[in-house]
């Protein structure tokens, strides 16, 4: 059975996944047959992976994830082919706007239009490979006081938890570039991962906005194809982030006895900083779970998450309107579709650090802006050789500082 059809019993407002949503399976059972085989192992012993029961999340995400926009198959067919086709064309202009000849060549990873429930479960797959290095720590820390029954239980809970977390999210996103899709458990996926393009999060903001489907697709193109190649012009950007991840979530983690009660705090004082006015900084939680080594783990990952959200939108807005006619109407009702929010949204939106990560989209890219003008795109491409070329926060925010240690 194709994709198509697959989804095909699905509700007539969503939108069914395209080809290769199969490359999102573990390793080809059914859901049923993967449930079973955790619950059977976990009868014999713990293991990492028990404690988070990732299918539950995949599986809780799937069914509460708001229903997509109506369409039709042939409407359908169309929005695939047209990601599918634009997603091609952009690179040749993500190629000329950055100079890195990395754009030249990308079939070391793939491009996949997904619908909702596909990218929640795609990302289930991702967090279980950053995750798994930390919660083997934490396991061992912890052997012989946790039984496969509470591990089973607890793995139950966090797994419903997250998958009501992606389930929310699964509604937001309209791209996303996963590096490390190759390193999940009997991934298919190439080694330099996947794009996934959401299109039934595409097709109703390009609705929402009234703007041309033609080019606000290519528009979300050029900024997703961009992270795209900036893995492939630096391939050892994913081991780094996957070593700050380890290294972050290992803090956390570690502190685990205590991470539930300063959870509690951090969304205590949400309401107290938003009545004030007072923007969290990273997000209610983010900003609340930390000790001078989380802080220093977080202000790095900051850092390189505002370069490449960053440089992903100088990027996108580089574009004129010989490429993307419309390009000003886009970015002009993109900027203002977030005043219409409500509450309850915006409350989420704090508490998970989602409206931080469009300062990093701000703050990266006045940065690379500043870089650019000094040092032209040539120059700013020398972050891309090493680790060491990596912009620190304090840089982000001060490119000078960056081009002095660059000698730029």
């Amino acid at each position: 059975m194709g994709p198509m059809e697959s989804t095909a019993r699905e509700s007539a407002s969503t939108l069914p996944s395209s080809d290769g949503s199969e490359a999102l399976s573990t390793n080809g059972q059914s859901p049923n047959a993967q449930s079973t085989n955790a619950q059977s192992n976990a009868a014999q012993s713990v293991s990492a992976q028990s404690l988070i029961n990732w299918d539950l999340a995949a599986s809780t995400a799937a069914r509460l994830a708001p229903a997509g926009p109506v369409l039709n198959q042939a409407e359908i067919a169309e929005a695939v082919d047209s990601l599918r086709r634009l997603a091609d064309a952009s690179v040749s202009h993500v190629h000329e706007i950055t100079g890195l000849e990395a754009a030249r060549d990308l079939r070391d990873s793939t491009v996949l239009v997904v619908d909702r429930a596909s990218w929640a479960k795609a990302n289930t797959q991702s967090f279980a490979v950053m995750l798994k290095p930390a919660m083997e720590k934490m396991l061992e820390s912890r052997r012989g006081t946790l039984s496969p029954a509470a591990a089973s239980v607890s793995g139950a809970i966090t797994g419903s938890q997250l998958g009501a977390v992606l389930a929310f999210l699964s509604s937001k996103v309209l791209g996303q570039y996963d590096p490390f899709a190759a390193m999940a458990e009997g991934s298919n996926a190439p080694s330099g991962g996947r794009l996934l393009l959401v299109a039934p999060n595409i097709v109703s903001v390009e609705r929402e906005l009234n703007v041309t489907p033609e080019d606000f697709r290519l528009w979300v193109c050029l900024h997703e194809q961009t992270h795209r190649v900036q893995f492939a012009a630096a391939p050892w950007l994913r081991h780094h982030m996957l070593q700050q991840i380890d290294e972050l979530s290992g803090h956390l983690l570690g502190n685990v006895d205590s991470l539930m009660e300063r959870a509690t705090a951090a969304a205590r004082s949400l309401k107290d900083r938003t009545a004030t006015g007072t923007t969290p900084g990273r997000g209610a939680i983010l900003d609340l779970l930390q000790d001078p080594e989380e802080k220093a783990a977080i202000s790095h990952l900051t850092a390189v998450m505002s370069l490449l959200e960053g440089h992903a939108n100088v990027v996108m807005d580089a574009v004129d309107a010989s490429i993307v006619p419309s390009v000003k109407t886009i970015r002009q009702r993109f900027n203002d579709r977030g005043k219409d929010r409500g509450v309850i949204e915006k409350f989420i939106r704090s508490l998970l650090g989602l409206d931080a990560k469009m300062r990093q989209y701000s703050d990266g890219a006045r940065f690379v802006r500043a870089v650019v003008d000094v040092a032209g795109m040539e120059g700013f491409n020398r972050v891309w050789e090493s680790v060491d070329h990596l912009p620190t926060e304090p840089e982000i925010h001060d490119a000078k500082l960056w081009l002095e240690r660059m000698g730029l």
